[in-house]
């Protein structure tokens, strides 16, 4: 088909005064440019609680951009696993109808070292992505979503020969990506002073439809309690991530869950999702607190003779953050996970937009 032409509204307007027209008054005035687009909201679904998180989706589609089901797993170079409930066609259709689209993700949690190895490796690069491309041919996907976290602690003496084979991947798949009109979506982790330094954040942009940043964890389960995130943590983030990426492919991942600590023990923590959460709260009769510095949810509580601590996320604290984003005039949000937030996130997403 060939490509349709537009009339400028100069030659629009010649031609009709050519015949003797007057320039009709419903034709499109100019937008605003100065109004901002909107919000768009993605978000990873977890295929341990799929149908809930399957039905949340449905429940708010008119926001959502585009699901994620957490459904592959990367084994080897040449092999991608399906996790319980993956390429579920009730799921994926039933989100397209709902015009969502569908980008499924593909994790990994090999051996120490295993990734590096495919990914400085010109062959099994190669490999990797046909086994990539054979995933999103397997069902009417509308690309496919990385979250290959295993090389993020790579030491000293690798990172930066991990990260150009790990970019030059990603560069490959996304062309061939794009040549299959389908969208390449990339997962890294926050780039601050202490972390994220393997990431190639502009060769990744330049190559991706969309960059994920996971700006959560900033306090993790196997670390000591406190935030998930926080607006200082989010200047870091973005102020770094906008000098190397367009604002406009860049999508700033918010927590809809928490992490239950014991207080001095150094265990991991539990996981919790923001409904666990504030049942534990109410079940232990803990005041709602918000710490002044992080705008994040907290409190304490006593269970089997152990202090415990729970730091999470919910809609009053998330709209504390997104200042920052508009701040960097980053628009484009992704939740982890669909199921797990404050119900009043959404209204808090929309009021912001």
């Amino acid at each position: 088909m060939a490509p349709r032409r537009h009339l400028s509204r100069a030659r629009v307007t010649a031609v009709l005064a050519l015949c003797g027209t007057a320039l009709a008054p419903t034709l499109p005035q100019p937008t605003d440019r100065s109004a901002p687009p909107p919000r768009t909201v993605s978000g990873w679904l977890p295929y341990w609680d799929q149908e809930a998180a399957y039905q949340d989706a449905l429940r708010h589609a008119d926001q959502l951009h585009t699901v994620s089901p957490f459904w592959y797993e990367a084994k080897t170079a040449g092999s991608v696993a399906g996790h319980t409930g993956a390429g579920s066609r009730r799921v994926i259709d039933g989100l397209h109808k709902a015009g969502i689209k569908v980008v499924p993700t593909v994790m990994e949690r090999m051996r120490p070292g295993a990734l590096a190895a495919v990914v400085t490796d010109k062959a099994r690069r190669a490999e990797h992505i046909e086994a990539l491309l054979r995933v999103v041919r397997s069902r009417s996907y509308d690309g496919i979503d990385l979250d290959y976290e295993s090389i993020a602690p790579t030491g000293d003496s690798a990172y930066k020969k991990v990260g150009a084979g790990y970019a030059t991947m990603v560069t490959d798949l996304c062309a061939r990506l794009r040549a299959l009109r389908k969208s390449c979506v990339i997962t890294v982790s926050p780039k601050t002073r202490i972390s994220g330094r393997v990431w190639d954040y502009r060769r990744l942009g330049a190559a991706a439809d969309r960059l994920r940043i996971m700006a959560y964890d900033q306090h993790w389960a196997e670390g000591s309690p406190g935030p998930l995130s926080s607006p200082a943590w989010y200047e870091e983030i973005l102020r770094n991530a906008t000098a190397e990426v367009p604002a406009a492919k860049l999508e700033m991942g918010l927590p809809g869950y928490g992490w239950d600590w014991t207080v001095g023990s150094g265990a991991r923590a539990k996981h919790v999702t923001w409904k666990e959460a504030e049942a534990l709260r109410r079940r232990v009769g803990a005041p709602y607190r918000i710490d002044p510095e992080s705008s994040t949810p907290h409190f304490t509580y006593n269970e089997g003779g152990k202090r415990r601590t729970v730091w999470y996320q919910d809609a009053r604290g998330t709209a504390a953050h997104l200042p920052v984003l508009r701040k960097y005039g980053v628009r484009h949000t992704v939740l982890w996970a669909i199921g797990f937030e404050d119900p009043a996130l959404w209204g808090t997403l929309a009021k912001n937009s």
